[in-house]
């Protein structure tokens, strides 16, 4: 009896000594784990592209793979430099849908992603952290609370790249930079200028474009800018602000990530950052084709006409637009001789009222140059002007980098329905024609023959894969006079003769490659009429109307070959660079069981980029489901389909 209760007391104290163990291996394991959950993780939906977050050594970091390898090593981010900054909690969102853009490379687009929300303390100031995850790409925006008035807001993010990767970007009108490896932006003793949209290209590695978007939400913060930090050995970008009560948000970081470098163009998660749509009627906002003057001027016409600034020329182009369908005529720069407030001195030479009445009766849409610098005319009254005018459209010349300026200069043109074309180096507001679709393209790259500087194959091809994926651009493609152009009759071609280097096909090619929902075509009608049957490919060209678009083959300067579909029709367009080559093309996205009818707009076995760049043909021929299409193309030469149901 006395061994039972001796035995009944110790079995006692030991359950209770193993329950108290057992409450310390929980105690100790859940702390173990909270520990392990300071490192936060939000996947994108198929699961293969992960953003670690962490808070640790005062400051929130960052790590970004695909498949468990990573992309970009460990990398700061912060809203205050400087500042201690500890996560408080965090939670998961997700979303899925779809919504319909008002023009662009898709009628429709797939919004899918995984968040995490993260609430973060910056020594007294909350702060909120949102890293979103999509398939093909990644974005960060902070959203702060509780600051003081006028505190400066500084948006910096790193970008711990890998040392053998490479780097290229935009530069203004000149060739884009690159390659440029990491490795050199570390020793370099003279800083490169980098600009948005960076490309990184790295071995066995996929894609990446590091970008903004939706910079219209924070149009307080100004244009990122990217530094490579030395001391660090790391790329970095930031845009500071000052607090205000309005400033609640950042704009979106942004990092693309695809297999294949033509994927970056036609990625859909910059559009997806951006604020959706803020017009509640854009019934009257219409992509299309436009013919342009500037470029033309001193053209002589086999009837001994010369084209210039005045009325009968602008007459000739309203024609030829409404013969072949082109929406709109763009009327370039010297239309005016002054510009005072509220006031245009327009040239003697110009009856802007008979033109406007004429293109109105013939069923063409005028757009108008406007520059600044030659005198300000005053914003709040420039776009009901040109409303009154009966105008369709502005092309804004030398707006600047103000970002606020030229948020407001979109909003002023969409009140007064306005279509509005920025040039010389705009602000790249990168998802805009999602939020205000008037906003229907800008120069941001070096456009066909400006500044009149010389403009290679391998350029045009660079920029199709570089300044492209910030997205609409306005390049001018489409001379069809280029012995002309480079024998130097027009007033405004190359500074050196024999300097621009393309074939009619070619130039054909890039009006497709190219989104922009205002395609500017630079040539005289008579140009475009003497090869009307390589014209037909650019006429039936439906503009900004496109339900699905493709880059199916592409390599950094050296060809990109572009497919869109509009209903059961395809376009394809294809460039190479001065070496010429081949592409082929297999048609596995045609429908089965079906006969089409391809026309081909190519070059001849005789065309070159330098000595022969007006020899083409167009053919015809039947296709179905999975042939394989040759493109051969002439040393900077390109090919060009269009694909229909037969």
């Amino acid at each position: 009896m006395f061994k039972q209760m001796i035995s009944k007391v110790i079995t006692t104290k030991t359950i209770k000594q193993k329950y108290i163990l057992l409450l310390l291996i929980i105690f100790f394991t859940v702390i173990g784990c909270a520990q392990k959950e300071s490192t936060l993780t939000v996947s994108s939906p198929d699961g293969e592209v992960s953003i670690h977050l962490s808070d640790t050594s005062n400051s929130i970091t960052y790590t970004l793979s695909k498949n468990d390898k990573e992309l970009i090593h460990v990398s700061e981010l912060s809203i205050f430099p400087g500042k201690k900054a500890t996560i408080v909690k965090s939670f998961l969102a997700s979303s899925d849908k779809t919504w319909q853009p008002i023009w662009g490379q898709f009628s429709e687009i797939k919004d899918h992603y995984n968040e995490l929300v993260i609430d973060i303390d910056i020594e007294g100031t909350s702060a909120k952290l949102y890293a979103r995850a999509y398939d093909t790409g990644i974005g960060f925006r902070y959203e702060i609370e509780g600051y003081n008035e006028n505190t400066e807001a500084h948006f910096y993010c790193e970008y711990n790249l890998s040392s053998t990767d490479a780097l290229y970007c935009p530069e203004g009108e000149r060739v884009p930079l690159g390659p440029i490896s990491i490795s050199e932006l570390a020793t370099t003793k003279k800083p490169h200028k980098l600009r948005m949209p960076i490309v990184v290209e790295g071995s066995e590695k996929p894609y990446l474009s590091i970008l903004e978007s939706d910079l219209y939400a924070a149009p307080e913060f100004e244009v990122i800018n990217f530094n490579f930090d030395q001391t660090k050995n790391i790329l970095t970008s930031s845009n500071k602000t000052k607090l205000t009560e309005k400033i609640t948000i950042t704009p979106w970081r942004v990092i693309l990530i695809n297999d294949h470098i033509g994927d970056l163009v036609t990625n859909t998660v910059p559009l997806n950052l951006a604020t959706p749509n803020q017009l509640e009627d854009a019934s009257w906002i219409q992509p299309g084709k436009t013919l342009w003057d500037w470029r033309v001027h001193g053209y002589k016409a086999k009837d001994g006409f010369t084209y210039g600034i005045d009325t009968e020329s602008y007459i000739r182009f309203i024609d030829f637009a409404a013969e072949k369908g082109i929406e709109y005529f763009l009327i370039d720069d010297s239309w005016y001789t002054k510009v005072t407030k509220g006031q245009f001195e327009i040239s003697d030479k110009f009856d802007i009222e008979k033109v406007s009445e004429y293109a109105k009766e013939r069923g063409v849409k005028l757009i108008l140059y406007y520059d600044r610098h030659k005198g300000n005319f005053g914003d709040d009254d420039l776009f009901p002007y040109y409303k009154s005018l009966g105008m369709s459209g502005i092309k804004y010349g030398f707006m600047g980098s103000n970002v606020t300026f030229t948020r407001d200069a979109i909003q002023k043109s969409a009140e007064n329905h306005l279509l509005v074309d920025f040039h010389d180096s705009p602000v790249p507001f990168t998802g805009i024609e999602r939020t205000y679709p008037n906003a229907i393209t800008k120069e941001y790259c070096h456009a066909q023959q400006d500044s009149r500087k010389a403009f290679t194959p391998e350029t045009f091809i660079k920029m199709a894969l570089i300044n492209a994926i910030q997205g609409p651009l306005d390049m001018n493609n489409g001379n069809f006079d280029l012995i002309g152009i480079n024998n130097g009759d027009r007033e405004k071609g190359p500074k050196k003769r024999h300097s621009y280097y393309s074939t009619v096909a070619s130039e054909a090619a890039r009006t497709l490659i190219i989104h922009s929902g205002l395609v500017c075509i630079p040539d005289a009608p008579e140009a475009y009429n003497e090869k009307a049957d390589l014209f037909e490919f650019i006429q039936k060209l439906p503009v900004g109307k496109w339900d699905e678009s493709k880059v199916l083959h592409a390599k950094m300067g050296e060809y990109i070959s572009t497919a869109r579909r509009h209903g059961e029709e395809w376009f394809i367009g294809s460039v190479f660079n001065q070496k010429g080559g081949i592409i082929e093309t297999k048609l596995d996205f045609l429908k089965a069981g079906k006969s089409y009818l391809v026309t081909y707009y190519e070059d001849t076995p005789e065309t070159h980029c330098k000595t022969n760049p007006e020899a083409y043909q167009v053919r015809m021929d039947k296709v179905k489901k999975g042939d394989i299409i040759k493109a051969i193309m002439a040393p900077g030469g390109g090919h060009c389909m269009w694909i229909r149901p037969e």
